[in-house]
């Protein structure tokens, strides 16, 4: 009887545990389904080349409500957005944006920089080891090897097994392949020229899938070779300086920098299909491509989240052109944001509205033209380098007998043969310090800091912290120089960037779609915070050298 009773009451226990398990298995999938759900069928992250904080509300008037306002109006608006570091520059920027780090651990410390090891100047995204997909230029030897870290399109093809697909489309190769990352199923920019095609490298294909070839024989490049004049009334471009000033560069085959411009006419001394990277058109080509890579890759089509990087290059062509205070560079703006309303509409109509999420930002910013503040009683000016050069190259010879101890100057920093200063019996503490000194008593030189200084001290605050946030110890000078604000190496016409003032780092930073509130915020964030925000937004592991921090108050 005991055991009758014994078996009856394990039966119950049996069944109720067998109830448990079921009702766990079905919240287990209940959870799965919700969690795949909240995720974005497709993220697309967009960096405006050297966009400034301030065209957002310069030329808001100008815009519509599909594009720039659209995702203010819809999304989060992050209005104290800056970069954390210096170089200020394209690849730091891109790469720094998608792997939420600064170039101090992901290594791309400019866009071409100094190579210690193999003594010679390299290129960020440069890769001889690869072939040239779509061209037989030099062009397509490219790949992301130069950087170090993991993107957030890393780990969500490493979350998801490979099957969530990452596509980078840019002008710049570095706009496609840095943000693209190491894992990506392909990254493409545009290669002109004669040719006028989008290309890409082995490192990602061994033919150009069909759907781009088709793209490249469409003649959509050679469509936008037309009159490129203001959209709207030039007289109503109230917002930027005169259409004639002596501040812009122009094309060359054209007397003046005003509007309208021939662009096929002027193409044949502007190196062909090149001549669009400096205009609006070429935003207009990288939508076009951009669109044609959703259709193409079938982008967003199921519930494995997607991630398309796309970077509008064309608008920092105009601006070292022509100048961030020009008629163009407010046509480029207009233009974009007119852009960005056909992307966004293409969006709701194949991805779905709703089930994607956008975030934008910028690269880096720029500085007016340095003549032009001179003009109206600003400082600012121009570096004479050839007197740097040689004064110092006097003191060199004069303190050491050679000048011999240095192997490089560039992107702001001195790199010494540290081979040469220990066959001297010197100390490269002591030399790194007295040439430290020596550049500071040089004109327009601001500050002056060493590599061991950078290496040995920590800063929270200031110009210090920037710097140290981009010295990377593998790849920066023994000597890092910042120039007087405003004081730039550069030609007489046209914006240029690189700094850690506020006209270099302050950049927007807009999200909106899936799982984002609706907002703004004045609290100061920070370019490495995007990546691990998509991260966190996805459910997947932070980029693996991520230094920044998740915006928790954008996320829904």
């Amino acid at each position: 009887m005991k055991n009758a009773i014994a078996f009856i009451a394990f039966l119950l226990l049996f069944s109720s545990c067998g109830a448990q398990d079921a009702a766990i298995d079905t919240s287990k999938e209940t959870l799965n389904t919700i969690e795949s759900n909240t995720r974005p069928k497709l993220v697309v992250g967009i960096v405006v080349d050297q966009m400034r904080y301030d065209y957002l509300t310069r030329f808001e008037s100008k815009f519509g409500d599909g594009g720039f306002k659209r995702m203010i109006s819809e999304g989060f608006n992050c209005k104290n957005n800056h970069f954390n570091y210096v170089p200020t520059y394209t690849g730091p920027g891109h790469a720094s944006v998608y792997t939420g780090t600064t170039p101090k651990y992901h290594g791309i410390v400019g866009n071409n920089f100094y190579d210690k090891e193999i003594k010679e100047m390299v290129y960020c995204a440069q890769d001889d080891n690869v072939k040239p997909i779509g061209t037989e230029d030099k062009a397509g030897l490219m790949s992301p090897r130069r950087m170090q870290t993991t993107t957030f399109g890393d780990e969500n093809r490493l979350f998801t097994q490979m099957r969530g697909k990452t596509i980078g489309v840019s002008l710049k190769d570095r706009g496609a392949i840095l943000p693209a990352g190491h894992t990506a199923n392909a990254a493409y920019w545009f290669h002109g020229r004669d040719e006028g095609s989008w290309i890409s490298s082995s490192f990602y294909m061994n033919q150009l899938p069909q759907w781009v070839s088709d793209f490249n024989t469409s003649e959509s490049a050679e469509s936008y070779l037309k009159v490129w004049n203001t959209l709207y009334d030039i007289s109503t471009y109230i917002e930027s300086g005169t259409d004639e000033n002596n501040f812009e560069g122009g094309f060359k085959g054209k007397e003046k920098a005003t509007f309208p411009y021939d662009l096929k006419a002027l193409s044949k001394d502007n190196r062909g299909f090149d001549i669009l990277k400096a205009t609006p058109y070429g935003n207009s080509l990288t939508t076009d491509f951009a669109m044609a890579a959703i259709k193409g890759e079938n982008l967003g089509a199921d519930d494995i989240t997607d991630v398309l990087a796309v970077s509008f290059s064309a608008t920092d062509y105009v601006g070292h052109n022509f100048g961030v205070n020009s008629k163009e560079i407010e046509d480029t703006y207009i233009r974009l944001d007119r852009d960005l309303e056909r992307f966004f509409n293409y969006l709701d109509a194949t991805v779905g509205k709703g089930e994607y999420t956008v975030f934008l930002t910028a690269d880096h910013g720029a500085v007016d033209v340095p003549a032009y503040l001179q003009s109206v009683n600003v400082p600012a000016g121009y570096v004479d380098n050839k007197e740097r050069k040689q004064k110092f190259n006097a003191f060199l010879n004069s303190t050491y007998g050679t000048k011999d101890i240095v192997e490089n100057i560039s992107n702001n920093q001195i790199f010494l043969d540290r081979a040469k200063v220990k066959s001297l019996g010197l100390n490269l503490i002591d030399v790194q310090n007295a040439i430290a000194m020596e550049q500071l008593t040089y004109p327009n030189v601001s500050k002056v800091y060493t590599a061991t200084t950078m290496s040995t001290s920590g800063f929270s605050n200031g110009v210090e912290e920037l710097l140290q946030n981009g010295f990377n110890q593998k790849r920066s000078g023994d000597v890092i120089l910042v120039n007087d604000t405003a004081f730039i190496s550069y030609g007489r016409t046209g914006s240029t960037h690189g700094s850690a003032l506020n006209y270099d780092t302050h950049v927007p930073l807009l999200f909106f779609g899936k799982g984002i509130k609706h907002g703004e915020t004045l609290d100061k964030t920070v370019i490495p915070d995007i990546a691990p925000t998509m991260s966190a937004l996805l459910g997947i592991s932070f980029p693996n050298g991520a230094t920044g921090q998740p915006l928790g108050f954008v996320i829904d």
